[in-house]
C-alpha cells in the first residue's frame, strides 16, 4: 500500500522539517516562559510555591469576575460569541471608543504576533528599543521582517535607567518602517514615557508606519504628564494600543487581550483573527472585571504601596532597583554570578523570580510585587541566601 513503510519496525530517518518552514520561522526560538512553574508547584514544601516571576496579580480576580466566569460553566458545549459583543460593549464604554475600534485576542501575545503578521515583512522592518518585551522580536522574525534595535538609555540615567531613548528612536525612524513596537510602562525595566514623549514619536512616524503602544501595565502608571495613549487614537490613525486582563484584573489564566485602533486597522486584522479566539468564561469575566471599581482601586493602591516598600528594602541591602510604574521591580545584583546564585537559592526555598538572561540582563532578576506577607517571605529568603552563599551587594564586601 502506498505510503506504508516496507519495514514497519524500522524508524523513519530523521528529517529536518525546519527546512520546509518559511524563512522567518527557520531561525525562530520559542518564547521562553522562564522556570517550569507546574513542576515547581508539585515539588514545593508545606508553605507552597511563592510565584513572583510572572507579574500576575497577588490579589487575584474580582468577585464580580469570578461570578461571571462561573455563570458560563453550564454551557461549555457551546462555542463562545465570535464577535465578543458583551466584552466589546464594556470596553467601548470603559475606554470611550467605538466597538469598531476593538479587536479581541487570546492575550496580547496573540495580538502582537498578528500585528506583525499583517503590517510587517521583508520590506517593512520593525523598530524596537533595547530591553523591550520579548514578544516584539519574535513577532518581527516570524513575519520575516528585519528588527532594528535602538539602544536604551544608560543604567546611569537619573530618572529612567535602561528606559526607552525616545530621541534615538525618532532619529532611527525611516518611512520604510512598518511598525514601531514599545511598551509603556516597559517590561522588563518598569520604566515609562510621558505623553509628550509618545506624541513626539507619533508626530515623527510617517503615516504608513504603525506605532504599537503596549499598555499591559498602563493602569499602574500614575506619574504627572502620563496618560493612556487611548486619548490620542483619533488624532493619530496609525496608533495601535493593546491592553490585557492578565495584570491588574488578575485573569491571566483566561488569556484575554484587546487591541484598540482605527476601524480600518481593525478591519484588516480581522482577516487573520482566529475564529472563537477568546473563550466564553474569559469574555464574561473580563466584562465583569471592568465594572468592579472597588477591586481595581484596591489592587492599584496595594500594588503601589507594596512596590515602594519593597523597593526601599531592596535598596537598603545595597542593590540597584530600577524605578517602576508596574507591578514588578527589576533589580540589578551587579554580577551575573550573583543573580544566578540568588535565583538558585530562592528556588531552593520555593520562591520563583524571573531571570533576565534572555533580555540581555544576566545580572538582573525581575521580581513581582506581592502582598505584604509575600514580600516579607521573599526578603527573609533573600537574606538567608546572601548569608549562606557569602554574597554581598556591589561595593559591600566580597561578591560571588
Amino acid at each position: 500500500m502506498a505510503g506504508v513503510p516496507t519495514d514497519a519496525g524500522a524508524p523513519a530517518p530523521a528529517r529536518d522539517f525546519s527546512a520546509l518552514a518559511s524563512p522567518g520561522i527557520r531561525g525562530l526560538a520559542s518564547y521562553d516562559p522562564g522556570h517550569d512553574i507546574v513542576a515547581l508547584r508539585n515539588k514545593a514544601g508545606e508553605h507552597g510555591l511563592l510565584e513572583l516571576g510572572g507579574n500576575e496579580s497577588a490579589w487575584g480576580a474580582s468577585l464580580l469576575a469570578m461570578a461571571a466566569l462561573r455563570s458560563e460553566l453550564d454551557t461549555l458545549e457551546l462555542y463562545p460569541d465570535p464577535r465578543g459583543g458583551v466584552l466589546k460593549h464594556a470596553l467601548a464604554e470603559a475606554f470611550g471608543v467605538a466597538r469598531e475600534q476593538l479587536l479581541l485576542g487570546n492575550g496580547t501575545h496573540e495580538l502582537l504576533m498578528q500585528v506583525a503578521q499583517v503590517f510587517a515583512g521583508p520590506e517593512r522592518p520593525v523598530l524596537v528599543s533595547r530591553y523591550c518585551f520579548a514578544v516584539y522580536p519574535l513577532a518581527a522574525q516570524a513575519a520575516n521582517a528585519r528588527l532594528d534595535v535602538v539602544e536604551a538609555l544608560p543604567k546611569e540615567h537619573a530618572s529612567q535607567p535602561r528606559g526607552h531613548d525616545i530621541d534615538a528612536m525618532i532619529a532611527a525612524l525611516t518611512p520604510a518602517h512598518g511598525l514601531v513596537m514599545l511598551a509603556n510602562p516597559n517590561n522588563p525595566t518598569g520604566t515609562w514615557l510621558t505623553s509628550a514623549q509618545i506624541e513626539r514619536l507619533l508626530q515623527a512616524a510617517g503615516p504608513d508606519t504603525l506605532v504599537v503602544l503596549d499598555e499591559a501595565y498602563g493602569e499602574f502608571l500614575d506619574q504627572p504628564g502620563c496618560e493612556s495613549t487611548l486619548s490620542l487614537l483619533l488624532k493619530y490613525p496609525n496608533l495601535l494600543v493593546t491592553r490585557t486582563f492578565s495584570k491588574l484584573h488578575g485573569l491571566a489564566a483566561l488569556r484575554v487581550g484587546v487591541l484598540v485602533a482605527d476601524p480600518g486597522v481593525v478591519a484588516v486584522m480581522e482577516r487573520v483573527r482566529e475564529s472563537f479566539n477568546v473563550n466564553s468564561p474569559g469574555l464574561a469575566a473580563a466584562a465583569a472585571a471592568l465594572k468592579d471599581e472597588a477591586h481595581i482601586a484596591t489592587v492599584l493602591h496595594e500594588t503601589t504601596g507594596n512596590r515602594e516598600a519593597l523597593a526601599i528594602e531592596l535598596k537598603a541591602r545595597g542593590w540597584f532597583v530600577h524605578p517602576s510604574q508596574t507591578n514588578f521591580l527589576l533589580v540589578d545584583f551587579g554580577k551575573s554570578e550573583t543573580a544566578a546564585a540568588i535565583d538558585r537559592g530562592l528556588l531552593a526555598r520555593d520562591i520563583v523570580v524571573r531571570p533576565m538572561r534572555g533580555y540581555g540582563l544576566p545580572q538582573c532578576l525581575r521580581i513581582t510585587v506581592g502582598k505584604v506577607e509575600q514580600n516579607a517571605r521573599l526578603l527573609k529568603a533573600l537574606d538567608a541566601v546572601m548569608a549562606e552563599a557569602a554574597l554581598s551587594a556591589p561595593g559591600v564586601g566580597a561578591s560571588a
